[in-house]
C-alpha cells in the first residue's frame, strides 16, 4: 500500500480485510468502525464488535496489517516502537474505511462512530485534527475527498498520546461526541498527560466523557504481556461502557 494512494485505492486494499458484525438484515443502521492497536487484531476487538451488534449497530473491524502483509511480530517491532506507520499515516486508513463503509447500503452514512485502541486511537485523533486540504496529507493523494460529516461519535481506548504523537493536543476540526478510556497504570502515558490532552482538545469545543480504568495499558486484551496485564472484569466493564456510549451518542 503506497503512501500516496487515493481514497478509493486505499479502501480497495483494506476492504477484503474488514470483518463485519451486526443484525441479520439489510436495514440501514448506524455503524461503528473499530481500529486495532499496534499489536494487530486481538481477541478483544470481536468482543467489542459483538457488543455493538447486540445494541443494534453494525460493526466493522478494520485490519491495517493484512493488506500490507505485516505479521503481528513485525507490527510489534516496527509499529509499536514508532519506527514506521505513525498516527498520521494510520489516519489515511481511517478516512478510507469511513469512505467505503459509509457507501454500503446497510449502513446509515449519517450515523458513524469510530473506535480506536492505542495506535488505532492515535490514528483517529490525527484524522479529527487534520485539515484535509493538501495532497499527501494523512498519506493520501486526495484527502480533500474524505467526507467525515457522518462521524458522530469517537471512542478512544488508551490511545497513544506519548512524545511522538506531536499533534495530540491539536484542535479537532470535527466535534463528535467523544469518550476517552484512560488506564490508571498505563506505561505509555500518565493520567495527568491524558487529562491535559483531552482538556486541550475540549477547549476547541469537543466534549469528552472520560473514565479512568484501574488497570494497565491493554487491560482488555487477552494474552497481553508485562507490563500490561489482562483484567477480565475490567474488560467487561469497558465493553459495557463502550456499548452505553454508542447507545447514548445515537439515541
Amino acid at each position: 500500500m503506497g503512501s500516496r494512494d487515493s481514497l478509493i485505492q486505499r479502501w480497495a486494499r483494506l476492504s477484503p480485510h474488514v470483518r463485519a458484525y451486526g443484525p441479520p438484515d439489510d436495514r440501514p443502521r448506524p455503524a461503528v468502525l473499530l481500529f486495532h492497536g499496534c499489536g494487530g487484531i486481538r481477541g478483544h476487538l470481536p468482543a467489542y464488535a459483538e457488543a455493538a451488534a447486540e445494541a443494534g449497530f453494525r460493526a466493522y473491524v478494520v485490519d491495517s496489517y493484512a493488506p500490507r502483509r505485516w505479521p503481528r511480530q513485525y507490527g510489534m517491532v516496527m509499529v509499536c516502537t514508532g519506527a514506521i506507520f505513525r498516527g498520521w499515516e494510520r489516519a489515511g486508513d481511517v478516512a478510507a474505511a469511513i469512505h467505503g463503509i459509509s457507501a454500503l447500503p446497510e449502513v446509515d452514512a449519517t450515523r458513524i462512530a469510530l473506535a480506536g485502541w492505542s495506535h488505532g486511537g492515535w490514528g483517529i485523533m490525527e484524522l479529527m485534527a487534520a485539515p484535509l486540504t493538501a495532497e499527501g496529507e494523512i498519506g493520501l493523494a486526495d484527502p480533500q475527498k474524505a467526507d467525515l460529516s457522518g462521524v458522530r461519535a469517537v471512542f478512544l481506548a488508551y490511545p497513544y498520546i506519548g512524545p511522538i504523537a506531536v499533534r495530540r493536543t491539536a484542535p479537532w476540526m470535527r466535534r463528535p461526541a467523544a469518550f476517552a478510556l484512560i488506564a490508571r497504570r498505563d506505561h505509555l502515558t500518565t493520567v495527568r498527560n491524558a487529562e491535559r490532552t483531552y482538556a486541550a482538545i475540549g477547549g476547541g469545543g469537543v466534549v469528552f466523557e472520560s473514565w479512568i480504568a484501574e488497570g494497565t495499558h491493554a487491560f482488555d486484551e487477552p494474552m497481553c504481556f508485562p507490563p500490561m496485564r489482562h483484567d477480565p472484569a475490567l474488560a467487561r466493564e469497558a465493553i459495557g461502557r463502550f456499548q452505553g456510549f454508542l447507545a447514548a451518542a445515537f439515541e
